[in-house]
């Protein structure tokens, strides 16, 4: 069997182009041999998040300018959101249904009590791309949420964290996202 490469405006086109797999959208990319790697796309809410949607969308954009394999895109009307972000008052937290899907509250507690809102937006997006808490832990680990202090701003996933989440989803059109634990993950 011989295999071409695509170059110019053929592959340009098949970059840019989305399919649906899943039920979910996914944005094709190509790889260091050219060749087309898909981008698992995980629709997200923030209609709910009050005050704090900017930070949401920064914290999106983190995780999109951190990773490959998935991207995160606010939902548009008609389409149905993987992720819910909502505000209220209680402390920060996530309910991950499957990896990819779930809830996240950004609780004003944590933001009165001082901590960066896009920290804990990235963070909580985190939890969504499979990710646990890495408690304690010092303010290079996103992770480690709240037990870096108030004084920490860092909104950055570290390397670790990157390639966690590009090993969750991975393959994103080989079959179905894995299952993550279902619960509340409070920070």
């Amino acid at each position: 069997m011989h295999v071409r490469k695509l170059t110019g405006g053929l592959a340009a086109a098949l970059v840019v182009s989305f399919s649906l797999a899943g039920g979910q959208a996914v944005a094709a990319s190509p790889d260091a041999e050219g060749a087309a790697l898909a981008a698992r796309v995980l629709l997200y809410d923030a209609s709910g998040s009050a005050e704090f949607r900017s930070a949401v969308d920064r914290g999106a954009a983190i995780w999109n300018e951190s990773v490959d394999a998935v991207e995160l895109r606010p939902v548009a009307a008609g389409q149905r959101a993987n992720i819910r972000v909502l505000a209220d008052n209680g402390w920060p937290r996530a309910l991950p249904t499957t990896l990819g899907n779930g809830t996240v509250y950004i609780g004003r507690q944590a933001v009165d009590q001082g901590y960066n809102t896009i920290r804990i937006s990235a963070h909580e997006l985190g939890h969504i791309l499979g990710l646990p808490d890495r408690k304690p832990g010092p303010c290079s680990s996103l992770m480690s949420g709240s037990t870096a202090g108030t004084a920490c701003t860092n909104p950055y996933p570290n390397a670790a964290e990157k390639s966690e989440v590009e090993g969750n989803f991975g393959g994103a059109l080989a079959g179905p996202a894995p299952v993550a634990p279902a619960g509340v993950i409070v920070d």
